[in-house]
């Protein structure tokens, strides 16, 4: 992989922030929803997200 510039890396750093926000926020979501449809919707999303997190580190090194 070639380096990123410094840019690039920001910009990384800021979807990967972004994502953990998302996956805190989906989080919390499914532990409060009474629908059991939803909830495993909300679980799906946070597993998704948690995964698209780490493909973004990977990214970094």
């Amino acid at each position: 992989m070639q380096n990123l510039t410094e840019l690039e890396v920001e910009n990384l750093r800021h979807l990967i922030g972004a994502h953990g926000t998302l996956i805190n926020k989906l989080e919390q979501y499914a532990q409060e929803c009474n629908d059991p449809q939803l909830t495993r919707m909300l679980q799906k999303d946070e597993r998704d997200a948690r995964d698209t997190k780490q493909q973004l580190i990977s990214f970094l090194g």
